[in-house]
């Protein structure tokens, strides 16, 4: 392939990729805005026209935002490959450091920056502006800055230290480099997997026992029956951030632990409660997390093995509006230009993503009532202000979990 080959190649598939996701969104839109005025049937008593029309509202809101933020993106990424970007601040700083892996860390710090500075407005209009207006907003600026200051400490020691890793030994171990950086990569998500409960998380929220002796029987009984074994019931203070409202259990053997949100313990009844978390136990019974991870494994082994293919090839670079590259300067520019090529693929992985939700779904109807899930996911849909009638061709693409009514349907003849 030639480099101008690819360069057609390239724009083909970003002009294709951008017009998919504003097509998609603009569905979704004019969808929701069809079906604002009237809840659909299988809500109809349980939620109210007021929250229904929020919901569409609110979805507006943020699609409106991604029209603006698709369009940013695209036009930086062609700044950086085309434009000229990356060819310029690569070449500057190895004026500035020489070669190797330090102007490497730096060539990724710089573009990250420039990213975070583009984005931050959008970032700050979503939290400050939609979030806020539509009530779920519980940040304030100076949390904002500490959450931030946290974050970009933990990226530098920790994505510093693997990216200084795999730069060395995509230099140092020869033609099958990309064996050993998926080794290293993939032990790595491991490691963070099992530190983030008792490490990660606690940098940003508080973490206090389950102290409601009646619930935590309830919850007791639930995870003996499962056969569940946990190192303890924790609440966490959502409340601090959002007025949106979860539970999720996490980490590996013993350190595997609960957490409930606290606005949902505030929202839901006890026996909502225990359905809510017999879903989130019925993707560990099924061993979704563990299938997931092997996925991402194997994509992961994919894409660098494919990346070592492309680092030989001066069309790659070229073709990408750098006329000479380097290791670092190749594993840029594959990870900003990837997403281009597999958005067209997402509904494969939404697919999977839905399927294991109808399992949780179908196990937790099986240890608790079907009744107490669906009134469950009804509060969290109207609290949460998802909308229940999204455009169903953006859903294959976008949507991890199934639509409403869909899911609330299957409930109904579990």
């Amino acid at each position: 392939m030639t480099p101008s080959q690819f360069t057609l190649v390239f724009l083909a598939a970003l002009a294709l990729s951008t017009a998919l996701r504003l097509w998609l969104d603009l569905r979704h839109m004019r969808h929701v805005a069809a079906h604002r005025d009237r809840v659909p049937a299988d809500f109809f008593g349980r939620i109210e026209l007021v929250d229904h029309r929020k919901a569409a509202d609110y979805t507006a809101a943020k699609l409106r935002l991604g029209f603006i933020e698709i369009a940013i993106d695209t036009l930086l990424l062609l700044v950086f490959t085309l434009g000229g970007g990356l060819a310029l601040i690569d070449a500057t700083l190895r004026d500035m450091l020489g070669g190797g892996h330090l102007q490497g860390l730096a060539l990724f710090a710089t573009v990250a920056v420039i990213g975070f500075v583009v984005g931050l407005p959008g970032s700050l209009y979503r939290t400050f502006g939609i979030e806020a207006r539509f009530g779920f907003n519980k940040l304030t600026l100076p949390l904002w800055f500490a959450d931030l200051a946290k974050g970009a400490t933990l990226t530098v020691l920790v994505g510093g230290s693997l990216l200084y890793a795999v730069l060395w030994l995509m230099d140092a171990m020869g033609r099958h480099w990309w064996f050993y950086v998926w080794l290293v990569w993939l032990g790595t998500n491991l490691l963070l997997l099992f530190l983030y409960p008792t490490v990660i998380a606690p940098l940003f929220n508080k973490f206090t026992p389950l102290e409601d002796a009646s619930l935590k029987q309830r919850i007791e009984a639930l995870l003996e029956r499962c056969g569940f074994a946990s190192s303890g019931l924790f609440v966490m203070d959502g409340s601090k951030r959002s007025a949106h409202g979860n539970a999720y259990f996490t980490g590996f053997g013993r350190a595997k632990r609960i957490v409930f949100f606290d606005t949902l313990l505030e929202k839901l009844a006890p026996q909502e409660i225990e359905a809510v978390l017999a879903h989130e136990l019925g993707h560990f019974r099924h061993k979704h997390v563990v299938k997931r991870i092997a996925l991402m494994g194997v994509m992961s082994l994919a894409f660098l093995w494919l990346l070592g293919q492309l680092l030989g090839q001066p069309w790659f670079f070229e073709g990408l509006g750098v006329g000479a590259g380097s290791t670092a300067l190749g594993l840029l520019l594959f990870s900003m230009v990837l997403p281009v090529f597999l958005f067209p693929l997402a509904p494969l992985t939404s697919a999977l993503s839905r399927k294991h939700e109808y399992e949780a779904d179908a196990y937790a109807a099986k240890q608790t009532a079907a009744a107490d899930l669906i009134a469950a996911l009804v509060k969290l849909y109207r609290d949460n202000a998802a909308t229940l009638t999204p455009d169903p061709l953006h859903s294959l693409f976008h949507d991890s979990h199934p639509p409403a009514s869909q899911r609330i349907a299957r409930l109904h003849h579990a």
